[in-house]
């Protein structure tokens, strides 16, 4: 892919800061799990993305982003076949974001089952 269409994380953040729209292409439990902690980001699963991209503003700067950059690379690709050129993908996604020391909000790790712990704690069972 052309590194014309490509940000480090550090770039994306400076985007993000001045208007920019991270768009997260990875399945929703892989966003359950870790996510980018920022602002203005909308989930659209990458397999979703031809039926969904219209959810996106085409006049906005884009950045796509998923977990090692590869589904960001091909949905990057795509949106600026449907005119989305200020769409950029983020370079190794969430993990190189997250070596970076940039923000994520990570889900509860619990095994299988202890959500149900959770809940009777929570209840003061």
């Amino acid at each position: 892919m052309n590194n014309t269409h490509e940000v480090s994380p550090a770039k994306a953040l400076a985007m993000l800061k001045k208007g920019a729209l991270l768009v997260d292409v990875r399945q929703p439990k892989e966003v359950a799990k870790k996510s980018f902690d920022v602002p203005d980001i909308i989930n659209i699963p990458v397999g979703e993305l031809n039926k969904r991209f219209q959810e996106i503003p085409v006049d906005r700067k884009i950045i796509i982003a998923c977990h090692v950059g590869s589904r960001g690379s091909m949905a990057t690709r795509f949106l600026i076949s449907q005119g989305y050129s200020k769409a950029v993908n983020m370079q190794q996604g969430i993990v190189r974001w997250e070596k970076e020391g940039l923000p994520v909000k990570s889900g509860a790790k619990q095994k299988s089952g202890s959500w149900l712990m959770q809940i009777f704690k929570k209840i003061g069972h």
